[in-house]
């Protein structure tokens, strides 16, 4: 995705980013979301 995607206009974003590594956002895929980088996952 590209940067404009991700932010707002104001900077902000309505993504969750990943609570172990801090700097990258998780993935939604319904029943989970999932940070590709150190693969913490969330089941909902």
């Amino acid at each position: 995705m590209a940067r404009h995607e991700l932010y707002n206009d104001d900077g902000s974003t309505d993504r969750e980013q990943c609570p172990r590594c801090g700097d990258s956002f998780l993935a939604d895929h319904g029943d989970r979301k999932h940070c590709g980088k150190c693969s913490y996952t969330e089941w909902e």
